[in-house]
C-alpha cells in the first residue's frame, strides 16, 4: 500500500493493487472514505500512526457503494477502533451481506478487467452503523454530505466538502488520464447521469475511487468529460 498526500495536513490516498481509499483529517478526529480490500486493516492502521495519528481517532468509515475492494477491511477497523461505518440504505444489505452483490451489466472490453478485479478478496459481511440518504450531512470536513450518484450501483454516493472544494466520487468516476466514466456499472445510463450530477459540484479537488485525485484544473476536465460521456 502506498500513502500518498493529496492536500496538506487533511487529506492522504491510500492506494493498494486495486482500488484505493481516503483518510481525511478535522484535527485529531479521522475519517476514512473507503476501507481497501479485507487485508487491509493493519496496513491502514500503519499508515494512521506514520502520519502521527492513532487509529483509536477513526471516528467514521464513509462506503461509497458496496464492492469489495471499498468495504474489505471496514468491519474490522470499526471493531477494533469503534468506528462507525455509513452507507447508503440501498446499499446497506448488501454490505451487511443480507443480499447479494448486483451483477452489472459488462461491455465487451470490461470482461477482462473485471475478472481482474474479482482477485479482490469477498469482502466480510460489515455491519452498517448508519444508513445515509441524498444529502444527508456525515459529521465531518466542516460540512461533508452525500450525493447519491446511482448506476455504479444503486446505493453509490459520491462525498462532497463543499467549504473545502474536495469531491469523493467513489466508482461513478474513475481517471486513467482523463476522468471517465468508472466501469462495472448495473444501469449505464443511470451512471451516466450520476456523471454529470457529480462533475456540476465543480470541486477544486476530485478524489477517485481508482486513478489519481486530481488537484488542478479539476472542474473543467470534470465537465468536459461529463458533456463528453
Amino acid at each position: 500500500m502506498d500513502l500518498v498526500e493529496v492536500l496538506p495536513d487533511r487529506l492522504h490516498m491510500l492506494r493498494f493493487p486495486i482500488g484505493q481509499a481516503y483518510l481525511w483529517q478535522d484535527g485529531d478526529a479521522l475519517t476514512l472514505v473507503d476501507a481497501g480490500q479485507a487485508t487491509s486493516a493493519p496496513e491502514i492502521e500503519s499508515a494512521i500512526r506514520s502520519l502521527g495519528r492513532t487509529p483509536a481517532r477513526l471516528e467514521r468509515i464513509a462506503l461509497t457503494h458496496c464492492h469489495r475492494d471499498h468495504v474489505g477491511a471496514a468491519g474490522e477497523l470499526s471493531a477494533r477502533w469503534g468506528a462507525r461505518v455509513l452507507a447508503h440504505r440501498l446499499d446497506a444489505p448488501v454490505i451487511r451481506g443480507e443480499r447479494p452483490v448486483p451483477e452489472p451489466v459488462l461491455l465487451d472490453w470490461e470482461l477482462p478487467l473485471y475478472a481482474h478485479g474479482l482477485t479482490v478478496p469477498e469482502a466480510p459481511p460489515t455491519p452498517v452503523d448508519g444508513e445515509v440518504e441524498d444529502g444527508d450531512a456525515l459529521g465531518f470536513g466542516d460540512g461533508a454530505y452525500v450525493v447519491h450518484a446511482p448506476g455504479h450501483t444503486d446505493g453509490s454516493i459520491g462525498v462532497h466538502l463543499p467549504r473545502h472544494g474536495v469531491l469523493f466520487t467513489g466508482d461513478c468516476v474513475a481517471a486513467v488520464g482523463p476522468p471517465i466514466l468508472g466501469v462495472f456499472n448495473v444501469d449505464r445510463a443511470r451512471a451516466v447521469a450520476s456523471f454529470r450530477r457529480l462533475a456540476a459540484l465543480a470541486p477544486a479537488t476530485a478524489c477517485f475511487g481508482h486513478g489519481d485525485p486530481l488537484t488542478e484544473g479539476t472542474a473543467a476536465a470534470l465537465a468536459a468529460a461529463a458533456a463528453a460521456v
